[in-house]
């Protein structure tokens, strides 16, 4: 299974100040039957790349690591919402994400908490805008961005045509990588983009540059016995798509982002 190796120092720091980030703001505190479900599925979830390509493409365009943290907190509580939504024992869908730890709490709780924590990622990220860094327009437009990616244009669309199992057939299993990893990961990089200061043509670059980077990791984690071949030049022709955006890009301050490609193999 092809994933982002945590023993990369650049990613290790980022993912280390996401969590840091995360529970500043995430403290088992009273009422407890609120607080303490949201505390575990989200620091129990498996971490996705999509929030540290969010801090990646706002470096990469000038920015600082700081203007695009609480995005990527952000951004994994969307994912962490997404796969308790995912692993519900009602869901029809084929588990094809790993359930969080032990089930610790009934499904009702999980499916409160999933709506809860998706709530609270978007009151952090409208608690980041500074007037002194004169940032609530882009803060306000990257909310925009990841309501988008996440509804019913997005991760739910992926998700129900998931659940209808029509991903067996390739067209729909191409539609539901390009809706789920792709559109996640399409939005993080553009979203990182956006709170750097990019101009419009870096964001739709970085935002295709994410979109390569989620459909190759689907088709990497979803291969199947038999189909390795045909995976491959998938993954092979979307790596040479999302270098051809980076080459818009300086090349020393493209290699940390693009070193998300050279851990994505099968």
């Amino acid at each position: 299974m092809a994933i982002m190796s945590q023993d990369q120092p650049y990613w290790a720091s980022v993912h280390a100040e996401i969590e840091v980030h995360l529970k500043r703001h995430i403290l088992v505190k009273p009422p407890l039957s609120v607080f303490e479900p949201m505390h575990h599925f989200v620091f129990s979830a498996l971490p996705s790349p999509a929030p540290a390509l969010c801090v990646a493409a706002c470096e990469l365009v000038g920015g600082h690591r700081d203007q695009a943290i609480a995005a990527a907190a952000a951004l994994h509580l969307m994912h962490a919402a997404a796969v308790i939504h995912e692993q519900l024992p009602s869901t029809d869908r084929p588990k094809t994400k790993p359930k969080p730890g032990p089930m610790a709490y009934s499904p009702g709780i999980e499916l409160l908490t999933g709506d809860g924590i998706f709530a609270f990622g978007y009151e952090l990220l409208a608690k980041s805008m500074d007037p002194a860094q004169n940032n609530s327009e882009r803060v306000l437009r990257v909310i925009v961005e990841m309501t988008r990616a996440m509804g019913s244009q997005g991760m739910v669309d992926g998700q129900y045509h998931e659940i209808l199992l029509l991903c067996k057939q390739s067209r729909y299993y191409n539609y539901v990588c390009d809706k789920k990893e792709g559109g996640f990961h399409a939005c993080g990089a553009a979203c990182g983009a956006i709170l750097g200061g990019a101009s419009e043509e870096e964001i739709e670059k970085l935002r295709r540059y994410g979109l390569c980077v989620g459909v190759m990791r689907a088709f990497s984690n979803g291969v199947e016995e038999g189909n390795e071949m045909e995976t491959k030049e998938v993954v092979k022709e979307l790596r040479s798509l999302a270098l051809k955006e980076l080459e818009f890009f300086h090349e020393g301050k493209a290699e940390a982002i693009s070193s998300f490609l050279h851990v994505l193999s099968l």
